[in-house]
């Protein structure tokens, strides 16, 4: 069937006149004319018949016209779709985060960002670095969100810095290097709790360790979680490695103490990861803007 006809077709019967479809599509009167014929002889059907000096439907032109205006209906809806989606207004944002991100800066970003674009949905993945940036090369997600050393990324994938912050070690307030300045040698002979392989963090405690030739460390606990990992050193179980985002609070309120370790002053930096030379979809590029407007959240 010839759409464009009936198009025309829909124009007439919507406002009963040739002439005023004339109008409406600026094409003349008998274009139009000769198209509804040619329409009605691809389908065998008349359309229009005379009444009096106007036109009226036929039963089946009527019938069609019920069917014409959902189809083009639904054509407004399409297009309706496509405006708002490259508008970023509507979409599906597939994101993986770490500990840290996923609890004191996603929940932020997404507020702000759900806030404007109501109707865009997000599928939040909380996981380590590893199996972000796994997520990220195997498609399953838009964008990964995490830290780490900018060495260990592979060149498929874009790393855009939004975030920093200090790495501190802590330990609870009765520890006997609380609030103290230690070597490293030293402080990697106390047991340490940290998160699972696979945490970037844990991978800078390492990598720190085999800078200083220090040994490693003796991980005693190991926790999927940064809550339980921070609890159980408040508990007055052994020292972590961790953000100063996630400790500070509890450092201010005397719950957990810094130790100082002499000669080293790392920073934990936050980046979002996309996969380079593939376009961002529109909303994903407006939630990567939102970031850059608000790093802190």
């Amino acid at each position: 069937m010839n759409l464009h006809a009936l198009r025309l077709f829909h124009v007439i019967a919507e406002t009963g006149s040739v002439t005023r479809a004339s109008e409406l599509l600026n094409i003349s009167q008998p274009a139009i004319s000769a198209q509804i014929r040619k329409l009605e002889k691809e389908l065998g059907l008349p359309l229009l018949k005379a009444q009096g000096r106007g036109i009226a439907l036929t039963d089946v032109g009527d019938k069609l016209f019920t069917y014409s205006r959902r189809l083009f209906a639904v054509e407004q809806q399409i297009e309706q779709f496509l405006q708002d989606y490259k508008m970023g207004e509507l979409g599906h944002i597939r994101l993986a985060a770490t500990y840290l991100p996923a609890h004191f800066l996603v929940p932020t970003w997404i507020a702000k960002f759900k806030s404007q674009y109501e109707h865009v949905e997000m599928s939040i993945n909380t996981t380590n670095s590893t199996d972000a940036l796994k997520q990220l090369l195997n498609l399953e997600v838009d964008l990964a969100i995490y830290g780490g050393l900018p060495e260990t990324y592979p060149e498929s994938v874009h790393a855009e810095e939004m975030f920093r912050d200090e790495l501190w070690f802590v330990v609870s307030p009765k520890h006997r290097y609380a609030g103290q300045r230690v070597s490293l040698h030293d402080m990697v002979r106390e047991p340490f709790v940290m998160r699972e392989i696979g945490s970037s963090t844990r991978e800078r405690f390492m990598a720190l360790c085999r800078t200083y030739n220090a040994q490693a460390p003796r991980i005693a606990l190991q926790f999927n979680g940064l809550n339980e990992t921070v609890q159980a050193v408040i508990a007055g179980y052994g020292a972590s490695f961790v953000s100063a985002l996630v400790v500070r609070e509890y450092v201010e309120r005397g719950l957990l103490s810094r130790v100082f370790v002499e000669g080293v002053d790392l920073m934990n930096t936050i980046s979002v990861y996309t996969r380079k030379n593939e376009p961002l979809s529109p909303a994903v590029q407006r939630f990567v803007d939102l970031i850059r407007e608000h790093p802190h959240g």
